[in-house]
């Protein structure tokens, strides 16, 4: 229990690697066992099956127009001659890739299936940490993120679009985690806590990741153009006040053994890098659905 309570962290990632061998071992099985039977129900193999609802039925061979435009997009110093055929069976398995998983899907929504396999979760605390959103919302986002990191910045349209659209269901919260190879991030870091010494950090921190100006200078600028008081900001920026403030908060992440960003946290549960907004919306409606855990 001691264990638990002070070095969770230190196995964290740990057990998301197992659990992401468990689930796909599942989700595997899950595949195996509706072919089977689905293929028994018309009398057939799982490769007579697969022929006939997923081979069979996709497009049939792009034109020679369309190959040597595909080909014009690759980077390859080989004659279109040397190519061709690589192209074309690239061609052919995205679209049996495509039609599989189509096909899959189909079978799936006939079935009943659920998977009840827990998902780890860490205990992450809020305290001091920037929350915008419904007090005790069922379902809690946390982002381990660094202004400069073009994958954060990637992210960031998709995170308007999750919490416009889950309004009222969610909360979320923003962790500083700058990474050394970013110069900027941990000044930038600063700057957001300082906007929020005047009651400004969540437009300072959408201001800083739609223009991405984080020079010493531009980030004095944002302030600005945001109202706050410029003295107080500057000398809040050029003293450190806020250093601290921000490595406790990237110690947090280094705890978790967080090896880049952006990294999630929902409910607890574990997801690196960029998410699409289909696998916010997946994940969230999916602890909506379970309720408190």
């Amino acid at each position: 229990a001691e264990l638990e309570q002070k070095r969770a962290g230190n196995i964290f990632q740990a057990r998301n690697a197992f659990y992401d061998a468990e689930r796909k071992s599942i989700e595997d099985y899950v595949e195996e066992y509706l072919l089977t039977r689905a293929a028994k129900a018309e009398n057939l193999t799982a490769e007579q099956l697969l022929e006939k609802h997923v081979t069979s039925v996709i497009a049939k061979d792009p034109s020679e127009e369309t190959l040597r435009i595909y080909y014009e997009g690759v980077d390859t110093k080989e004659p279109f001659e040397a190519v061709r055929g690589q192209i074309l069976d690239h061609i052919r398995q995205v679209r049996i890739a495509k039609a599989k998983l189509a096909y899959m899907q189909s079978l799936r929504s006939q079935a009943k299936v659920v998977v009840r396999l827990t998902a780890p979760r860490a205990q992450v605390s809020l305290e001091g940490t920037p929350v915008r959103g419904v007090e005790n919302a069922p379902v809690v986002i946390v982002e381990y993120s660094d202004y400069e990191c073009p994958y954060c910045q990637q992210t960031q349209p998709v995170l308007d679009r999750v919490e416009a659209e889950y309004k009222g269901r969610i909360a979320f919260a923003y962790k500083d985690l700058p990474l050394p190879m970013h110069p900027h991030a941990q000044k930038a870091a600063e700057a957001a806590h300082c906007a929020d010494a005047q009651g400004k950090y969540w437009q300072y921190h959408d201001l800083l990741f739609k223009n991405r100006q984080l020079e010493i200078p531009q980030l004095k600028e944002s302030a600005r153009t945001l109202g706050l008081d410029s003295k107080k900001f500057d000398e809040c920026l050029d003293s450190g006040a806020q250093a601290e403030a921000v490595k406790a908060q990237a110690a947090d992440g280094q705890a978790l053994q967080l090896q880049g960003t952006p990294s999630f946290l929902i409910n607890g549960r574990f997801f690196p890098g960029v998410l699409t907004y289909e696998q916010f919306r997946a994940v969230i409606e999916e602890e909506l659905q379970s309720g408190p855990s």
